[in-house]
């Protein structure tokens, strides 16, 4: 397993790291087993955000507390975590908030969240000023920021204003994706990876990790919610898959199922007008094909599915969507292979 170092940060990690996200469905038990057997098998780095509901105070139960490793090894683990607040006073509030829910006294990273422009000094907004002065008073040691907008990342990675980015990045990527990469890379800034499965739809994992094992910069922060998948990723620290050509004609395949219009699972447009679920509704064909489950077919995912027929085309996700996705149309057509499956005309 290489290291990988976060642009200017001098932060050096495994090029595998923890995304706690999926341990807000656990229960806090299971999620305190695998934080700390995670760390344990070599894992350095832990996302969170302030968003992700019981997420952080998990982790703060994991290693906070008196003899945890926040007060006895606090510079072994490396913790990033994020505010989606859009005002100073709610800045403040959240960090506070994330400092105390997991007793670590200061946060490595502190990222602004799912952003939708790239805050510079002087705006008007004071959100990076804010930032700085976090900073300046130590209880965060670096400035990082997240979006799903490839223009606003390029905007983000030329400023010269962070210190860490993180964005979508998995063997899906494009052409835009790699030169994002590249320009995030020429200005010494670090490159966290997140959705590195594409929200679930690569179930590759030794593929997944041959991929950013290319990019000296890549950082994958790997969802994590089951023992199982935990000791996936520990695996490859004792053998680390490296990308072949039987491997690299397998992602190409992958790329050309996958190309063209194809929901990510952001979130962006939500909420919905009338109430859909679209970031997993507006996939849902594909979620049956590539990853089956017959969760996916119980009777809350039947009633969430036909709410599609509700949507009175007000455009509005539309507007919202990073990849400009023709999402009412895109759910009209996973509602009616969603029906084929349920009627037995096609195979799950």
């Amino acid at each position: 397993m290489q290291n990988v170092t976060l642009g200017t940060t001098e932060i050096t990690v495994p090029q595998n790291a923890f995304g706690a996200l999926p341990i807000q469905r656990d229960n806090a038990e299971t999620s305190v087993h695998l934080l700390r057997k995670a760390y344990a098998g070599g894992m350095r780095f832990f996302d969170t955000a302030r968003a992700y509901s019981d997420s952080e105070e998990k982790i703060g139960l994991a290693f906070g507390g008196p003899g945890g490793l926040f007060e006895t090894g606090r510079e072994n683990i490396i913790l990033a975590t994020k505010t989606h607040e859009r005002t100073v006073a709610g800045f403040w509030k959240d960090l506070h908030t994330s400092l105390e829910l997991m007793h670590c006294g200061y946060i490595d990273i502190y990222q602004f969240h799912q952003v939708d422009q790239c805050y510079k000094p002087g705006d008007g907004t004071g959100m990076y000023e804010a930032m700085a002065e976090a900073k300046a008073q130590g209880l965060i040691r670096h400035i990082g920021i997240t979006t799903h907008k490839i223009g606003i990342a390029m905007e983000i990675a030329e400023s010269g204003l962070y210190e860490t980015l993180q964005y979508p990045f998995s063997y899906l990527a494009g052409e835009k994706d790699l030169a994002l990469y590249e320009a995030v890379k020429a200005h010494h800034m670090g490159f966290i990876c997140m959705k590195g499965l594409a929200g679930g739809l690569i179930t590759n994992a030794e593929a997944a990790m041959a991929f950013m094992s290319q990019y000296d910069n890549a950082l994958p922060i790997w969802g994590i919610q089951r023992e199982s998948e935990l000791n996936q990723w520990l695996r490859f620290f004792d053998e680390t898959p490296r990308m072949t050509s039987e491997i690299a004609a397998f992602i190409e395949r992958e790329k050309q199922e996958l190309s063209g219009n194809f929901c990510r699972g952001c979130g962006y447009c939500m909420p919905c007008t009338v109430g859909i679920t679209i970031n997993q509704c507006n996939r849902m064909s594909l979620m049956l094909r590539r990853a089956p489950s017959a969760a996916w077919l119980t009777p809350h995912w039947q009633e969430e599915m036909e709410k599609i027929e509700d949507c009175i085309n007000c455009g509005k996700c539309k507007t919202k969507c990073p990849y400009e996705l023709d999402i009412p149309n895109l759910l009209r057509e996973n509602l009616a292979d969603y029906r084929k499956v349920l009627a037995g005309e096609e195979q799950v």
